[in-house]
C-alpha cells in the first residue's frame, strides 16, 4: 500500500514527485542541493519512481517527522544527500551545531532505513572525514587514522559518525548501503556566495564581478595547492551505477574523484574560470591569505574496480564551461 499522492502532498508539499509505479522507489534527502539538482538531470538513466525532497518537506533532525516521510514515500532505495553545510567561518564559529545537527539528521535517515527495511542506500560523505595528517594518495581505509582538521571537524566528526553507523548496520543486518567519498564537487546550482562558498563557485562568482567591473580578478593565497574535482553530473551517474549494478553488496565505502594525475593548482582553476569567461583583465594571486592544506590527493582505485575504466568524468574545461553558462543565465 502507497500514500496516495494527494495525501502525501498534504503532509510534505507539491515538491515531493510522483510517477507511475516501478519496481525501485528512490528517496533522495537533500534534493534541492547541488548534487540532488545533478541526480534529477540524469535520473532518466534509471526506470525508477523518484521523490527528490529538501528540508520544507520533513524535519530530518527529528525522528518522527523522518519516518512519517518514509512511511509516505515508502521507499526501496534511498540516497542520502542532506547536511547541514557552510564554509570556512561558519563551521568555526559553530562546530557544536554542526556536529549535533548532522549527527541527528544522519541517525535518523539511517534508522528510518533500517525500519523501513531499505535495500539498497547511498550515504554522502566528505572528503573533510580523513585525517589532517595522512599518507597520499588518501584511500577509502584512512578515514579513521588520525583526527580532521580542526578547522571543521564538528562537521567531519558527524560524517565518520555515519560512515561508523553504515559500516554497523551492514555487518549487524547484511543491509547493502554504501558511503560515497567525493572530492571538491562542482557544478549548476551550487552556493555561489563570495563568502562562504566553496573555491570553484566562489571563484566564479568573484571572475565574474571583475568581468563586470572591468577590475583585477583576484585568487586569495598563492595559487599553488593542488585539488581533484569533480563535476556534480558525473558524481550522480556513478552514484546511479553503484545502486543498478549492485555495488553496495561489495563496500562499505568508495572514494569518487577523478584521477590523481587530473589534480590542478587553484591557479590553474582561477585561469580556466577566466577562460570560460571570456575574461582578458589581470588575474592576480594574493599571497597573504593563507593557503590551506597544501595537497589533499585521494585515490580511485576502488571506484575503477567497480566501474571500469569506462567510467569517463567530464575535462574540467566542460564542467567549467557549462557551470559558467549556468551562473550567467541565472545570474545575468
Amino acid at each position: 500500500y502507497r500514500l496516495p499522492r494527494a495525501i502525501a502532498r498534504s503532509h510534505f508539499g507539491s515538491s515531493l514527485e510522483f510517477h507511475v509505479m516501478c519496481d525501485d522507489v528512490v528517496l533522495v534527502t537533500g534534493g534541492r542541493g547541488l548534487v540532488g539538482r545533478a541526480l534529477q538531470a540524469v535520473k532518466d538513466r534509471w526506470d525508477a519512481e523518484w521523490h527528490f525532497v529538501h528540508s520544507g518537506d520533513a524535519d530530518l533532525t527529528d525522528l518522527a517527522s523522518t519516518h512519517t516521510l518514509f512511511e509516505a514515500v515508502k521507499p526501496t532505495v534511498v540516497i542520502h544527500l542532506a547536511a547541514r553545510v557552510g564554509g570556512l567561518f561558519a563551521n568555526m564559529a559553530d562546530q557544536i551545531g554542526f556536529f549535533e545537527q548532522n549527527l541527528a539528521i544522519n541517525q535518523n535517515v539511517v534508522k528510518c532505513c533500517h525500519a523501513h527495511d531499505v535495500a539498497r542506500a547511498i550515504f554522502c560523505l566528505s572528503t573533510c572525514v580523513f585525517p589532517a595528517v595522512v599518507e597520499l594518495p588518501m584511500n577509502e581505509k584512512h578515514i579513521h587514522e588520525g583526527p580532521p582538521h580542526p578547522s571543521n571537524e564538528g562537521y567531519a566528526y558527524s560524517k565518520r559518525m555515519l560512515e561508523c553507523l553504515v559500516r554497523y548496520y551492514r555487518q549487524a543486518h547484511q543491509r547493502e548501503w554504501l558511503c560515497v567519498i567525493p572530492t571538491n564537487i562542482y557544478g549548476p546550482h551550487d552556493n555561489f556566495s563570495l563568502q562562504d562558498g566553496h573555491v570553484v563557485p566562489a571563484l566564479i562568482h568573484k571572475c565574474y564581478v571583475a568581468s563586470r567591473d572591468q577590475t583585477a580578478f583576484t585568487v586569495a593565497g598563492s595559487g599553488k595547492p593542488l585539488r581533484q574535482f569533480v563535476y556534480s553530473e558525473d558524481l550522480a551517474r556513478a552514484i546511479i551505477s553503484f545502486l543498478q549494478k549492485d555495488h553496495c553488496k561489495k563496500n562499505s565505502s568508495v572514494i569518487v574523484c577523478p584521477d590523481d594525475g587530473d589534480e590542478l593548482s587553484i591557479e590553474e582553476v582561477a585561469s580556466t574560470i577566466a577562460g570560460a569567461f571570456g575574461f582578458s583583465g589581470a588575474v592576480e594571486l594574493d599571497p597573504s591569505r593563507a593557503d590551506g592544506i597544501f595537497r589533499k590527493t585521494a585515490s580511485n582505485l576502488e571506484l575503477r574496480r567497480l566501474l571500469g575504466e569506462e567510467f569517463r568524468f567530464t575535462s574540467f574545461a566542460d564542467g567549467i564551461s557549462k557551470t559558467v553558462e549556468w551562473f550567467r543565465d541565472k545570474t545575468l
